[in-house]
């Protein structure tokens, strides 16, 4: 196994380095420090062809002008705030507006625009970069300094692991992701629409209008919300269901999930026989099927997000599981993506 660095651009002075972790099959994880964010993973089909399994550009400049967050981390709190505000302990906090009148994915210069400070570590049983920054107080509105830590983790099982750590100096919400695109046809040879999702999810969050929670938690039996057998990702697309076609003709549905670190979400291109299988220890995921991309050569439905995280807009509903993390608390979370054949 094998990690390397090279410079990929600048950015107001800034450098932005490039990572590549190689394992000994030849998977191969790229990232930058430009907002985490995973440039590429290269895994083996069925016939034992090696290509890009998520979609991405090949310069910085293509990643400063994208809009669709583009395998980056998500923070300081992942999804939608509704109105761009949240109380707490009695103080109304009014963060940055950056849809409308809400707020997402942590505001108009979220994690996701940030240059990390980064480092590499290799021993025997995997490849790690280690990503670090300081948040200060009154980011994008957000309450307290937070200091976060972001590693991924690559082996020879195939296996990329991300592991998130933040701690803060007064109370405030976070709640981080990964937004990479899967496609698993290798090297956006086509759409995922005939990809096969399977979920251990019984119940999903239906949305409103400006695709915030209702605060309902519907079943997902005798739906097109029903991946607990799996179903191709067509199926919300050709879809009449309201939820479907208020997402823009696919999905962008929070699922709630029913077990963790047992499997719980599958995803599966036949065609190229790649398998992709995630565990976590969040309590959700946001499927999105890239319903609206329309990105210099990536248009719609060529990924598919699988953000695991607490619920979205939990601020604004309490019986959602808190996103709340304390002075001095520690907030801790991981995913593990890991790659085989069918």
């Amino acid at each position: 196994m094998k990690v390397s660095e090279r410079i990929f651009g600048k950015i107001n002075g800034q450098t932005v380095k490039a990572f590549l972790l190689k394992n000994d099959n030849g998977m191969e994880v790229g990232c930058i420090n430009y907002g985490c964010t995973i440039t590429k993973i290269v895994v083996p089909d069925k016939h034992g062809r090696l290509e890009n399994v998520v979609i991405g550009y090949e310069t910085l400049e293509k990643y400063l002008d994208q809009t669709a967050f583009f395998g980056c981390v998500i923070g300081r709190v992942a999804g939608r705030i509704g109105n761009a505000e949240f109380e707490l302990d009695g103080i109304v906090h009014r963060l940055a507006k950056n849809e409308g009148e809400h707020h997402l994915h942590g505001g108009k210069t979220g994690f996701d625009k940030v240059v990390w400070e980064a480092r590499t570590e290799e021993n025997a049983d995997e490849l790690k970069v280690i990503f670090t920054h300081e948040s200060p107080n009154q980011t994008e509105g957000y309450p307290g300094r937070v200091s976060i830590k972001v590693t991924y983790h690559v082996n020879n099982k195939n296996e990329l692991m991300i592991s998130y750590r933040a701690v803060t100096d007064q109370k405030t919400i976070v709640n981080l992701t990964n937004h990479s695109y899967f496609n698993l046809s290798g090297n956006g040879q086509r759409d995922v629409l005939q990809h096969k999702l399977t979920l251990k999810s019984d119940r999903f969050l239906p949305l409103n209008e400006s695709l915030l929670p209702t605060g309902e938690k519907l079943d997902v039996a005798n739906t097109p919300f029903d991946f607990r057998t799996g179903r191709r990702l067509q199926d919300g697309v050709t879809s009449h269901h309201p939820q479907n076609q208020l997402a823009g003709g696919g999905y962008d549905h929070p699922f709630i999930l029913s077990a963790n670190h047992q499997e719980e979400i599958r995803l599966v291109d036949e065609e190229s026989g790649r398998e992709l299988i995630v565990e976590t220890d969040e309590p959700c995921v946001v499927v999105y099927t890239a319903n609206t991309i329309e990105e210099d050569r990536w248009k719609k439905h060529m990924g598919v997000c699988l953000e695991t995280q607490h619920h979205p807009d939990a601020v604004h509903h309490a019986d959602f599981p808190s996103i709340l993390l304390e002075k001095d608390e520690e907030y801790r979370t991981a995913t593990t993506y890991r790659f085989a054949v069918t």
